[in-house]
């Protein structure tokens, strides 16, 4: 389940960034959402 959302959020990512210039507000915070569940899968992952 937690793969499936970072795949989906991955994928809001690249299309956001063929859209918009990559230091615009909607990538970055994509972005920054995707580092939070990679983050939460790592640490699932570790315990």
């Amino acid at each position: 389940m937690l793969l499936e959302k970072i795949e989906v959020c991955r994928q809001e990512m690249i299309q956001l960034s063929d859209e918009y210039e990559l230091t615009s507000e909607p990538v970055i915070l994509s972005s920054m959402k995707l580092d939070r569940l990679i983050n939460e899968y790592l640490n699932y992952s570790v315990n």
